[in-house]
């Protein structure tokens, strides 16, 4: 008996589970977004493998964290907060407290779906980490 158990169904049923498994115009346009490609990639990983270096470097040497603490506080008094940072709408004392060079240095991804970036975490109980802007981020690792 060589017939699949779908040759026994009746022409409608049939059809039925194809169109289930068929997508919708929308629905492929969307999934083709998401693909990337081989170059996208590439450069992808090789921003991975950049952050990656710097969050290894930011963890083990102590020189490096502050030298790069320090180029950011004084980008922080010659530019202002909001060119150094993305989302400059932030609670005054919490601006005071960045100002006053009161926070730390990491290494993250603000939102899920974004790259990872530097981002700046204001010391004390506050659980935001707020991401410096992507240009900012890109000179400080051709400094290193």
């Amino acid at each position: 008996m060589s017939d699949s158990w779908l040759d026994m169904l009746p022409s409608s049923e049939r059809q039925k589970i194809r169109d289930k498994y068929k997508m919708s115009a929308a629905a492929y346009e969307k999934l083709r977004q998401k693909v990337k490609g081989p170059e996208e990639l590439k450069q992808e990983m090789e921003w991975n493998e950049l952050m990656a270096q710097l969050k290894f470097d930011l963890e083990t040497d102590p020189h490096m964290k502050e030298a790069l603490k320090k180029q950011l506080e004084q980008d922080l008094s010659e530019q202002g907060i909001e060119a150094v940072l993305e989302n400059a709408n932030l609670p005054e004392d919490i601006k005071k407290q960045i100002e006053s060079g009161a926070f730390e240095i990491d290494v993250d991804s603000p939102t899920e779906d974004s790259p990872n970036q530097l981002v700046i975490a204001p010391e004390g109980n506050i659980g935001e980490k707020l991401p410096i802007a992507m240009h900012l981020t890109e000179s400080y690792l051709s400094q290193l």
